[in-house]
């Protein structure tokens, strides 16, 4: 499993991640992640890579990479299993879990695109006071122009399709 980090992630979690590692074969397992702070809370978001499928959680007490690693597992799986993919989880995203680097960001259109989502979610956590997983679930309907003005939960169900 790839998990990139962006420089303030790195920073918070004292890693040195590795040279930007080329894509994960297996897209699922293939994870971006950034530290972004609202009104003095922290939050990260994790999205998938390839498909920018999105969750936005709480950075708060996370001070290292194996808190950040047993947060964002958890995370992940809950989510995913809120959203009907268990069988993703558990059959292509759990195995990868046994072995996991740190790596720099695959581009900058997953860069941007993720910087794009943190704007747009800072909005609704404060004009709205949204919860977190709501703000989650709309990031993944709203159109992004890195997938072809597609949004990100229909990109992750088609990864699966492909599969």
């Amino acid at each position: 499993m790839i998990i990139r980090v962006t420089a303030k992630l790195a920073k918070k979690l004292h890693i040195v991640p590795g040279e930007s590692l080329p894509a994960d074969e297996n897209p699922f397992a293939d994870w971006s992640s950034h530290l972004f702070t609202v009104d003095r809370t922290q939050y990260i978001l994790i999205s998938n890579t390839t498909s920018l499928y999105s969750m936005i959680m709480y950075g708060r007490g996370i001070t290292n990479d194996w808190q950040f690693l047993d947060h964002i597992t958890s995370y992940i799986g809950e989510f995913l299993r809120d959203n009907g993919y268990e069988f993703i989880f558990e059959r292509l995203i759990v195995p990868s879990m046994r072995s996991v680097a740190f790596s720099k960001a695959l581009n900058r259109s997953v860069t941007g695109s993720m910087t794009d989502m943190v704007f747009l979610a800072k909005v609704h956590l404060v004009e709205r006071a949204a919860a977190l997983y709501d703000v989650s679930q709309w990031l993944n309907q709203v159109p992004m122009s890195s997938l072809e003005h597609g949004c990100a939960k229909d990109a992750f169900q088609a990864l699966g399709i492909e599969e």
